[in-house]
């Protein structure tokens, strides 16, 4: 069976791209490697969006709450609410390993299931929803693979009176130094750079400003991690050489999209930068027919495309294709 379109990825940008799919008349199916919306599934648990509610909305459901930023509980129910509304055709736990375009025009698509099975997928279009939360900027360092090392932080009760370091200097680093400190952890914040991110929420920074000042809050400025043991994460600094102790290591150094996948299929990356070539206004690729839509298109610039503004291209996409199939 040839569908019109398989969209990759069931995040807010995969959802709005399968809603405007629906309703072009488009025969199309999601496919999703993990759970709905698996981006925001795997943010920390108490997370609080840094928007307001009207710019997570997708398919002109309103996203209700009574607070003036939504938690990512709330967005969860309501991505939830969104797919049972439209009827959404997705099936999950099947990622993507490989797309081909044919002479004729047709992608063929290969998927994997957790239990090993292996499927080929055709459609005469594919948008990749794909984000990037789940590839973590690797340090390359020994020590990083180890059991007490992990890029997502999710909850601070774990770590109770155990000694923690972040490695990160942008806001995730700082929102789970907070919480780990409040829950009665000793963090350590471990930053490359001599300040704090400019990308902080405006009501954190003072907060982890004044907590690193009163020495609730460890920080190491300018310093780079050499190297991870079960015990010890090894520092370059200002003053040289430091074993800082650590029951656990958090690093949080910020993520990027599977640009192999891209390249394999044809797209174009561009090699430093790793953003996919793309055309602004209709998110194909140079590859024909096969778009880019939310996060995966902003190569290593991942703080420029969020749900706000990733929401809007797949609308754009599926004009384009509703008009060639038509």
């Amino acid at each position: 069976m040839i569908r019109d379109v398989l969209i990759v990825g069931a995040g807010p940008s995969g959802l709005a791209t399968a809603i405007a799919a629906k309703q072009a008349g488009l025969d199309y199916v999601l496919v999703e490697k993990g759970a709905l919306v698996n981006s925001i599934f795997h943010f920390p648990t108490h997370m609080v969006f840094f928007t307001t509610p009207e710019l997570l909305e997708i398919g002109k459901l309103p996203l209700t709450t009574p607070f003036e930023k939504p938690t990512r509980l709330e967005a969860l129910r309501y991505y939830r609410r969104v797919v049972d509304t439209y009827d959404l055709s997705i099936s999950f736990d099947e990622t993507v390993v490989s797309i081909e375009r044919e002479d004729d025009g047709v992608f063929v698509i290969e998927t994997t299931t957790p239990r090993g099975d292996t499927r080929l997928r055709q459609a005469r279009a594919v948008v990749l929803a794909i984000g990037y939360y789940d590839r973590p900027n690797l340090l390359g360092v020994p020590g990083e693979d180890l059991p007490h090392v992990s890029h997502y932080y999710t909850d601070a009760h774990p770590y109770y009176r155990k000694r923690v370091v972040i490695v990160g200097g942008k806001n995730s680093a700082a929102e789970a130094a907070l919480e780990l400190y409040r829950a009665g952890a000793m963090p350590t914040l471990v930053h490359r750079h001599a300040t704090l991110g400019d990308s902080i929420k405006y009501w954190v920074r003072p907060d982890i400003e004044n907590r690193i000042k009163e020495g609730s809050v460890g920080a190491r400025f300018e310093s780079h991690v050499v190297a991870i043991t079960p015990s010890v994460v090894t520092l370059d600094g200002p003053g040289g050489r430091e074993d800082l102790p650590a029951e656990a290591v958090f690093l949080l150094t910020g993520y990027c999209p599977d640009v192999e996948l891209m390249r394999r299929a044809g797209v174009h990356c561009h090699a430093e930068t790793l953003a996919p070539e793309i055309n602004p206004d209709t998110f194909e690729t140079n590859v024909p027919n096969l778009f880019i839509v939310g996060g995966a298109m902003a190569g290593r610039a991942t703080g420029s495309i969020f749900i706000e503004n990733g929401r809007f291209h797949g609308e754009k996409a599926v004009a384009e294709l509703a008009e060639r199939f038509r």
